[in-house]
């Protein structure tokens, strides 16, 4: 028998509290190594290192995510950082491309990944700082959570952090230039090293913070969007049922969200059923040809029109709310009768106030990292949710 909604609205409440338990415990015993982590990479990016990211199935997201926050930086001012994924064929990439200085980043599920592991374990004998999300690394750690959704979160927010804070580091160090007799201004420009170890305690305490802002922004969603996240699952599982699919785009960060969500449908945990569902930004030859013959705007639209099929639920994420060519899409879904679902951040700009989804999920925040970190927490429990509707109708 189908649970009540006020029942699952408190399944969900509580899957939401979990997450921050879980998240606080492993932040406050991780912090002063992952600041010390952060350290290192400085110094290495200032040597000429890359981050290279790779990983298997679903993980594969993990590694475009964090190649795309480094390269692309939403803070305004701070430097573009070299990341590249080699999740496709990351053995042959390691082989062809490592240089000591660089930073090797593996992904993979709670229990580890053999092949993975085995290319962090050459990397580091070549001289590479190596992080292993999970295993064994320069930094590793076991994971605090056989869940592989919760895993996959606590991961994310422990690359946004690395990102955010390894700039701090940067203030602190030499960058090779002469800042003449203006130096005393501008230390960390000078030709002196300057010294960071007493920097380390304020990034740890600053992680912690972070993760702290994740957890209220977690609370508030519980407060304001429960009932929401079980309408918009059990609709999703109607039109599933009816033989949709899931249509999911985004942009940048968005963009491996969309395609972790994709990913989590059509390659579930063991256990769940799979459900049919596509990324449209996990397509680089028609984004690219999109953009360069016609331009951004139409990159989700014009693939929607080809993909779209009666029952299809089209679902955009967007921090902003506003972007023009998630805004397009959803309207083009509009027009072709699909269900449309909005996770967005802010108050969910132009999205939520001209109405294009029959479900908007908000998280309500104006930066960037801690939306996607609590958004992910978002479909992750719509997936268990999309799930559970399944099984009560079967």
């Amino acid at each position: 028998m189908l649970a009540d909604h006020s029942t699952l609205a408190t399944r969900v409440a509580e899957a939401l509290s979990k997450r921050n338990e879980l998240y606080g415990r492993f932040f406050d015993r991780e912090s002063q190594r992952l600041a010390s982590a952060c350290r290192e990479m400085s110094g290495r990016f200032l040597e000429g290192g890359r981050l290279l990211a790779f990983g298997r199935g679903p993980y594969t997201t993990d590694a475009q995510h964090v190649s795309v926050e480094f390269v692309h930086p939403v803070i305004v001012g701070k430097r573009a950082l070299p990341a590249l994924d080699l999740s496709l064929s990351f053995a042959a990439w390691i082989e062809a491309i490592l240089r000591p200085e660089d930073i090797v980043m593996g992904f993979g599920p709670p229990e580890g990944n053999r092949e993975v592991q085995a290319c962090l374990d050459i990397a580091q004998e070549r001289g590479a700082m190596t992080f292993a999300l999970p295993g064994q690394g320069s930094y590793s750690f076991n994971s605090a959570t056989p869940d592989p959704f919760m895993h996959q979160e606590m991961v994310e927010i422990l690359y946004h952090t690395l990102w955010e804070t390894v700039h701090v580091f940067f203030e602190h160090r030499e960058l090779g230039q002469d800042a003449g007799e203006a130096g005393f201004l501008y230390p960390f420009l000078g030709q002196g090293k300057q010294e960071t170890i007493a920097v380390v305690d304020d990034v740890a305490a600053s992680i912690q913070m972070k993760v702290s802002e994740d957890a209220k922004l977690r609370a508030q969603v519980s407060e304001e969007e429960c009932d929401q996240m079980v309408d918009t699952a059990f609709a999703i599982q109607a039109r599933v049922k009816k033989g949709g699919k899931l249509i999911l785009f985004g942009n940048g960060g968005s963009a491996t969200d969309a395609n972790d969500w994709a990913l989590d449908c059509v390659l579930p945990p063991e256990g769940y059923t799979p459900v049919p569902a596509i990324s449209l930004s996990l397509e680089p030859a028609n984004l690219t040809a999109l953009a360069n013959d016609i331009g951004t705007e139409v990159i989700f639209s014009r693939q929607l029109i080809a993909q779209a099929r009666e029952n299809d639920i089209a679902i955009g994420i967007s921090t902003s709310g506003g972007s023009k060519n998630i805004v397009m899409a959803l309207e083009e879904a509009r027009k072709r009768g699909l269900l449309t679902v909005a996770l967005a951040g802010y108050d969910g700009g132009e999205i939520v106030r001209r109405g294009l989804a029959d479900h908007a999920l908000v998280v309500r925040s104006d930066y960037i990292p801690r939306i996607q970190e609590v958004q992910a927490s978002i479909y992750h429990v719509v997936r268990e949710l999309i799930e559970l509707a399944d099984h009560e109708d079967s």
